[in-house]
C-alpha cells in the first residue's frame, strides 16, 4: 500500500522497475530506493480580493537526503497532486545523481488555477505556502526552485518569507531568484540552453548540418522558448511551436526572437500570427531534425511514438514519453536518437546548484563561467550515458537512469540503516 497514485507516479514506478530488473537489484532493496523519505501536505488559506477566504492544497515530497539536501521545483497548477509530485521528485533524484550533483530529489506544488488569482492573491499564496513549509525545508535540508506556474518573482517571495522567520537574509533557501536578490546569471536560460546544446551535439555526431536543419518545439514556456532561441541561433529553422493556446507552423522558419518578445509581453503565442495557426495535436508528428517536447508529462504515447518523424528527440519536459512509447523508440533506435529527460533538461538543476554554491560562498560568477561549467557537466553526463548504452546494449534512457540509480543505491548501502 502507498499514498501515492495516479498515472505519473505509475509511470515513474514502471521506469524504476525496468532499471531495477536491469541492475538485478534485490527485491528487498527496491522500496527503499523508490519510495520517498518524506511527503508533506498542507492547507494554504488566503484572503481573496473580495474579502472571502480560499484554501488551496499544497504538497512537498523529498525523495532522499542520502547525498545531501533535496532539490527540486515548485509548480502551481490545477493538475498537481501528491502522486505527480512524488514522481517528479523521484526523477529529480536520478537526474541529480547522473549529473554528479550533491542532492537528492524533491518537488512541490499547489493545486491552483493561476488564471483565477490576482497578482496580490498570487503573492499571498506563495508566501503562505513557504510559511507552511518552513519546518521542513532549509539550505541544507531542501532547496526549492521554480517550475511550471512559478517564476523568479515567486522565488523572491519564498526567499523573503523564509528570511523574515529567520531574522536574516537567507538567499540560499531557493534558487531561480532574480539576480538582484541573489540569483545567478544564466539561470533563467539554463534548461533551454542545455536542451539546445545537447541536441546540437547529437546532430554533429549524426553528421546533420545545423544550418538549415529543422526543429519543432512543443511547449513555449521558459524551457521551450530558450531552447528554440538557441536552436535558432545555431542556424536551425524552428518550423513549429505550440503552447496551451495553440500552435504556429511555417516551413520557412518562425521568427523566434520576435515570437519570444510577443510571448513575454502577452503571456502566450496567441495573436502572434493569424496566418500560421496549426493543429497542436499534429505538432509532435511533423517531419523535422529535432523535436523538443517541453510541456507536460506523458505527451508521447505508443501511438504517437510510431508516428514520430524526427531524427533527434530532445526531452525538455519531465516524463514526456510513456513506457509504451519507450518500447516503440527502442525498436527505432537507428532512426531516432533519444536524449532522455533526466539528462536533456538537467541544465536547470545544474545551474541551480551553481546558484546555491554562489549564495553559500557569497562569491558570484560571470555568465560565461556559468555556461562553461553547465556545458562541461552536461557533456560529461552525456558521454557516460552513451558509453553505458553501448556497453550494456540498452536504450539511452535505461543507461542514464541506471547510472543515477546505481549512485543513489551505492550511497545508501555505504551509509547503511540508522539506527
Amino acid at each position: 500500500m502507498t499514498v501515492y497514485s495516479g498515472p505519473v507516479f505509475e509511470m515513474a514506478t514502471n521506469q524504476f522497475n525496468v532499471i531495477a530488473n536491469h541492475l538485478e537489484i534485490p527485491v528487498d532493496e527496491r522500496d527503499r530506493l523508490l519510495l520517498p523519505k518524506r511527503a508533506i501536505t498542507v492547507s494554504c488559506p488566503i484572503h481573496r480580493d473580495d474579502g472571502t477566504v480560499a484554501v488551496f492544497e499544497g504538497y512537498r515530497v523529498q525523495h532522499h537526503l542520502t547525498l545531501g539536501p533535496t532539490k527540486g521545483g515548485t509548480r502551481f497548477s490545477p493538475s498537481v497532486d501528491i502522486g505527480e509530485v512524488a514522481a517528479l521528485a523521484i526523477w529529480m533524484s536520478w537526474k541529480c545523481a547522473l549529473a554528479g550533483l550533491p542532492y537528492g530529489g524533491a518537488k512541490g506544488g499547489v493545486n491552483v488555477d493561476l488564471a483565477t488569482l490576482s497578482g496580490r492573491e498570487l503573492e499571498s499564496l506563495s508566501r503562505r505556502y513557504m510559511q507552511e513549509m518552513i519546518p521542513f525545508v532549509g539550505p541544507h535540508t531542501d532547496v526549492m526552485a521554480p517550475d511550471m506556474g512559478t517564476n523568479e518573482q515567486v522565488m523572491a517571495w519564498f526567499m523573503d518569507t523564509y528570511s523574515m522567520y529567520q531574522g536574516r537574509t537567507v538567499t540560499e533557501i531557493v534558487t531561480g531568484k532574480p539576480v538582484a536578490s541573489g540569483g545567478t546569471l544564466g539561470r533563467r536560460e539554463a534548461t533551454g540552453r542545455g536542451v539546445a546544446h545537447l541536441a546540437s551535439r547529437v546532430m554533429k555526431e549524426l553528421a546533420i548540418n545545423l544550418t538549415g536543419a529543422t526543429a519543432v518545439v512543443q511547449g513555449f514556456g521558459n524551457v521551450g522558448s530558450y531552447a528554440a532561441l538557441d536552436l535558432h541561433h545555431f542556424g536551425l529553422k524552428v518550423i513549429a511551436v505550440s503552447d496551451h493556446t495553440g500552435a504556429l507552423h511555417d516551413e520557412r522558419g518562425l521568427d523566434i526572437p520576435a515570437l519570444m518578445h510577443h510571448a513575454t509581453k502577452h503571456g502566450s503565442i496567441a495573436g502572434f500570427s493569424n496566418q500560421r495557426h496549426f493543429d497542436p495535436a499534429e505538432v509532435l508528428t511533423l517531419r523535422c531534425d529535432v523535436l523538443v517536447p517541453a510541456a507536460m508529462e506523458r505527451v508521447i504515447d505508443g501511438k504517437i511514438a510510431q508516428k514520430l518523424r524526427c531524427r533527434v528527440l530532445a526531452e525538455g519536459a519531465n516524463g514526456p514519453t510513456t513506457p509504451d512509447a519507450d518500447l516503440v523508440l527502442e525498436k527505432r533506435q537507428n532512426e531516432i536518437f533519444v536524449i532522455p529527460d533526466i539528462l536533456c533538461n538537467s541544465g536547470g538543476v545544474v545551474v541551480s546548484y551553481f546558484e546555491w554554491v554562489q549564495d553559500l560562498q557569497q562569491l558570484f560568477w560571470e555568465e560565461e563561467e556559468v555556461m562553461r561549467r553547465e556545458y562541461q557537466i552536461l557533456d560529461r553526463a552525456f558521454d557516460r550515458m552513451v558509453a553505458r548504452a553501448r556497453a550494456d546494449n540498452v536504450s539511452h534512457r535505461t543507461a542514464a537512469m541506471a547510472i543515477g540509480v546505481e549512485k543513489v543505491r551505492a550511497a545508501k548501502n555505504t551509509r547503511g540503516l540508522f539506527p
